[in-house]
Parts: structure tokens; sequence; C-alpha cells
């Protein structure tokens, strides 16, 4: 590679501005792969691909890209043909790669019963592309745009989302990769930088939305150097996989941003930490690293210009704790990670005691458009306090599950009913947990809330790093509060007595809840415990680990009340609360749920009525599952119904039915 000056990266990027589309009379396989469709069998839809082109027509490229957003169609490809909208195919397997490969890839026919959607997503293309690119007009396949899961989402950070090989620095550059960085070295102080992204408005995606301006501002005008960029990609929410698929589909978008950053406070240095658990991640992040390197837009002269900056990367071993900034640095200086007492800040003695602003990487890949497209553009889109776009990792109790960026202000019922499709098999939905162990449990009343940071507080949780987990009836939500402290107490550093202790005495009072053990007085008393734990604590997962008990306290106390006072779990999902039990009016004895049973706890012969021996009973509920909806012979019984159930001694014949 050639060592790029600001000249040839503009003639560079002219040279290949359609290298992310099919070109003339070509067409372009894209297999998406990101972990989720790796995980989804993506290789073997590749490896099929890859078996036809060998001996199909000419002028067929095949390309890797990231995650295209909706994970539960997985694994996914998109075909685009020159002078055609793209073609975007889910769900799918080596056989079907194989016939898209004929009738579509060979034969210029689309197979529609296959097809999500066609054309791009919201916000993919610049005004420039859209003009070089057909728009889907006429065909027999739904828009993108027009689907549920992307007509209301807006795509800034992830504009490059399955269009790019992320292994590939020549597609970044092609769709206005470094195009932010030129402009601020060649046009902009590093003050001027600051002020654009105070103008901005944008706000840390880490969690807290600190105003990443303010945080810039506060280190660049420290006198001391060395000074460090960090990108945090720690993130250990469960159910949370933005940072991940970011890097993963645009790690140039990551990298550009720090270097910038770099230049406004005067750092020369900085460091992504990524957890070891994210290979895919850390492989195309070095990637990237040794090809933006080799173009010169990492080292010494940056484009010419007097800027030095480098990058490497830090593998986090995956404690929760380092998604505190402090406990963050102190992994990276080889330390135990456990916060720091604050002030100092990092941002002005952090790493190695000196000035240090750490980002979020999805506050960092904003950092590029809005120097590229102006300040006033990007705070146009959001709400007035919150400004900008959001990635979720829409997971859990929802039929369109995937990785989707939204505007600020779209509220949580949008999300979930319009951009998620609603709650599989028509249940009823019953909360959205947002913040990971950190945010709070916000209920089917309080779903008109818009996505922005005070609004999410006020309903008694937090933006956090994005995870949106989704619940419907069947969710216990005293067993949620136990599954998340139990989290965080394993994940507690154990530094501070409040949090080590605390979280231990909240655990044992939500198990002995949820095990029909709990006494008079428990729910005040996790009240009181939580305050104390809040308070007391020294840094965020701490002070924010009681947040999923007081939110489910105060908007599902009557679910509490009902395991202490009735022994009840009226979600049925507290498994010392409950009793499997087969129904002699419907059960037909067809041996299915008997069969199925791992504990053997099932007996009964063919055509007789099936009984559950509920000692031997683990109460996996496979019965439940197996057994046919339209005979519904087991039921989950909880409470008296439970406490009361008396089964028969031996199975009897259907014809003999008898009421238990």
């Amino acid at each position: 590679m050639a060592t790029l000056s600001f000249e040839a990266l503009k003639k560079l990027r002219e040279s290949i501005k359609d290298r992310a589309f099919a070109r003339p009379g070509t067409v372009r396989v894209v297999v998406h792969m990101g972990t989720c469709g790796i995980a989804a069998g993506a290789r073997a839809v590749e490896a099929a691909f890859r078996d036809e082109l060998k001996a199909g027509p000419q002028g067929v490229e095949l390309v890797t890209t990231g995650c295209a957003g909706l994970c539960s169609r997985e694994p996914m490809a998109t075909v685009e043909r020159a002078g055609r909208p793209p073609v975007r195919y889910g769900e799918l397997s080596a056989e079907k790669a194989r016939r898209i490969f004929k009738e579509h890839v060979g034969g210029g026919k689309p197979v529609a019963e296959l097809a999500i959607g066609v054309g791009y997503e919201h916000g993919a293309l610049s005004a420039e592309e859209q003009a070089r690119v057909p728009a889907p007009a006429g065909e027999a396949i739904a828009p993108l745009v027009e689907l549920p899961f992307f007509k209301k989402q807006r795509l800034v950070v992830l504009r490059n989302k399955g269009l790019i090989d992320p292994e590939a620095i020549d597609d970044s550059i092609a769709r206005g990769g470094y195009a932010g960085l030129e402009k601020a070295l060649a046009s902009m102080t590093p003050d001027q930088v600051v002020a654009e992204i105070s103008a901005a408005g944008l706000r840390g995606r880490g969690g807290a939305g600190f105003p990443a301006g303010v945080k810039w501002k506060i280190c660049r005008s420290e006198a001391r150097d060395p000074k460090y960029i960090v990108g945090n990609c720690d993130e250990g929410d469960p159910g949370a996989y933005m940072d991940r698929s970011l890097l993963e589909s645009d790690p140039h978008a990551v990298l550009e941003g720090m270097i910038i950053a770099g230049y406004a406070i005067g750092a020369s240095q900085g460091y992504v930490y990524v957890r070891t658990e994210y290979p895919l991640a850390i492989k195309r992040l070095q990637r990237a690293i040794e090809q933006a390197r080799g173009y010169g837009l990492l080292g010494p002269g940056i484009l010419g210009s007097r800027h030095a900056f480098e990058v490497e990367i830090c593998e986090g071993s995956g404690a929760f704790v380092c998604g505190e900034e402090t406990s963050l640095l102190q992994s990276i200086e080889g330390e135990p990670p456990e916060p720091r007492q604050r002030p100092p800040y990092p941002a002005q003695a952090g790493l190695w005691g000196q000035p240090t602003v750490i980002n979020n990487v999805e506050t960092l890949a904003n950092v590029p458009v809005i120097i590229d497209r102006g300040a006033a553009w990007f705070s146009s889109i959001g709400t007035a306090t919150s400004k900008g776009t959001k990635i979720f990792s829409l997971v859990g109790k929802v039929n369109n599950s995937g990785l989707i960026e939204v505007p600020m202000g779209l509220t949580l019922r949008e999300i979930v009913e319009d951009v998620g499709g609603g709650i599989p098999d028509g249940k009823q939905l019953k909360a959205v947990q947002t913040g990971g162990p950190s945010g709070g449990c916000i209920p089917l009343s309080r779903m008109s809330s818009p996505v922005d940071y005070e609004s999410l507080r006020d309903a008694g949780s937090i933006m956090g790093s994005g995870g949106l987990i989704v619940m419907d009836e069947d969710t216990c939500m005293v067993d949620v509060a136990r599954f998340f402290v139990q989290f965080t107490n394993d994940e507690s550093c154990g530094k501070c007595a409040s949090c080590r202790e605390g979280s231990d005495a909240l655990l044992q009072i939500l198990t002995r809840i949820t095990e029909g053990a709990g006494r008079q007085g428990d729910l005040e008393l996790l009240e009181e415990l939580a305050a104390v734990v809040k308070d007391a604590s020294m840094c965020g997962l701490g002070t924010s680990l009681p947040n999923p008990v007081l939110s489910t306290l105060a908007h599902f106390r009557a679910e509490y009340e009902a395991h202490l006072a009735e022994g009840r779990c009226p979600a049925r999902a507290c498994k010392h609360l409950i009793k499997y039990y087969i129904d002699p009016e419907r059960c037909v004895g067809c041996k299915l749920c008997l069969e199925a049973c791992p504990s053997n706890a099932i007996k009964g012969d063919l055509k007789h009525i099936h009984l559950i021996d509920q000692a031997r009973c683990d109460k996996c509920g496979e019965c439940l599952e197996i057994c046919p909806r339209k005979i519904g012979a087991v039921v989950k019984l909880t409470g008296k119904e439970a406490r009361e159930l008396v089964t028969l001694p031996a199975p009897v014949p259907v014809a003999k039915r008898v009421s238990r």
C-alpha cells in the first residue's frame, strides 16, 4: 500500500466509488457473516455459493460482510445485479443458496419466496449513491424500507453494515471512510473539532450519556502529556452485542473516530479494549489497523499533516466490571479491574495518571459522520436533549430479533411492535428491560416512553449500552430481578462492602421468594437494602445494581406479593412453585410426552392416560412443549392448585376417563 496524502485519498475514493456495489455487467453475491450469521450456518451458505461460482457464469463476485441486522432471519445473503436493486434473502441453507445462484445469479430471476426484501435501508446510501443506484420500483418483492423491521430505522453508525467487506479498507474508503478525518486535518483546528462535537450534542453511547464534547474539552485543557484515547468495547450485558457487531461490520468507522478524537485532544496513542470472547471482532479490527497503517492513516504524519496516531488492541478477560471506565483503565495497566475513587476523572488523570478520553466504540463511530456532514445535520435527528440515533440489540420475546439503529425519540412501543413485529404466539407484552443488569424493567403501561436518556431514567431504567430485552406474559418479574442480581453479584469486584455484601443479601431474599419461602417484611427489606447499596457503592456497577429490584418492585409489586402470600407465581415460571399435570379429560395416550421426558417421570402405555410422578419431575417443561396444541393435555399449575394436586395411582385406558 502507498501512503496517502489528502489529494491521493480523494483520487482513490473517486476511482473506487462503485466498489461496494455490483459494477456494470457484473453480479455481486454478498454473504452476511457476522457472528450471528456464522452461528446460524453462513459458512455452509458461503461454501455453496463458492462451489457454484467455480462452474458458474463469468462476472460474478462473492463478498462477505458483517451482520446485516435481521438476526432472526440468518443466514442471509444479498444478490446485487448491475442496473437492478439488490435482493436480500434470509433463512438460507446450502441447498437454497444453490437455487438462488442458478435462478437469480445465473438466470436473472429473483427467487421471490426466499426473499426478505429489495433495495437499501433508510440512511444506507448517500445522496450521490442514491443517484447512481436504481430504486426498487415495480419489483414483485417488497422494498426493504417499507418492511416493518426496517421502516422506522435510520442508519448513521451502521450505514455500511451488509454493504462493505470489513476486511477491505478500500470498501470503507469507497463509501466515504476517512472523509471526516480528511476534513478535520485539512481544514479544522483541534478546538474546532471539539466545538463541532459539542454542537452536535453527541452523548456517550456506553450508558451514562455524558456529553462527548465536554469530556474532550476537559482533556484537551489539561497541559500534561502524553494523552490517550480509549475505545470501550467491553459490553458485558446479557443479550447485548451492539459493539461487537459494529467492530465486525465496520471497524474503520471506529478507527477513524479515534484518530479524529486524538487530533482533537492532542493524543497520539489509542487503545481499543475488546473482550477476548469476541474473536471475529478482534480479527477484523486487527486487520483494519494493519490496512490503515499501510495507507498512512495510522502512524506519523497522517495524510501529510503533523498529526501522529497509533492504536493497539487490549483484550479483556470478560469481567463485567470493566464496563466501568476506571476499572477498564486498571485492566489496561495490567492491574486487577477494580474501580478508582473519582475525582480525579479519567479526562484529568486516567491511564498511568495521564489525561485520557474513554468513549464507547459506538460513540467514536459517530464522530466521522458528524465531522463530515456537520453538527447541524446530526443534531436534526433525535430529541431536544438526545441527538442522533442509538443502536440496540433487540432480543427476547419478540418476532424480529436483531441489531437495529433508530432515531432517539422513537417510543418503546414502536420498537417492540413495529420494528420488532410484536410478541410471538399472540402473547401479551409485559415489560421491556433496557440498560442490562444496571437498568430497569419498564412495564406495558410505560411503552409510550420515548427512547432518550431522560425518559428512560424517569421510567426507572437507563439507556445503557443498548441491550433491549422484551418480556411477555410468561416472564416472572421476581425471577428476572433475581437473575440480574445473581449476574451482578457474580461480577462484583468485591471492593465495596455495600456491593459485595449487599448483593449477597439481595440475592438471598429474592431466591427464597422465588422458592416459595419468602417471609413477612421481605419486600420492605429489599427496598431498604437496595437504597443502601445504591448510595454507598463506589462505582456504577454497585450504584445501579439494585435497579432491576427497585423497578420490578415499583411496577410489579403484586407479583412479589403473590409469591409471598399465596406461594403462587402468576407467570408460572418459578420452578419451586409450579407442577406439570396431565389433564385426563384431554390426554389421548399418544406417548409423546413420555418419550420426551428426560427424567422418566411420566408413565403410561399407548392409549392410556399418562401420569406425571411429581417426585421425579424436574420441571423442564419438555412435556408441555411437545404435547400437540390441539390436544393441550399438559398444563402448568401454581399456587393452591399445585399444592392440592392429587394424581391417580396408576394409568387407566383412555376409554375409561375419570376425573382426578
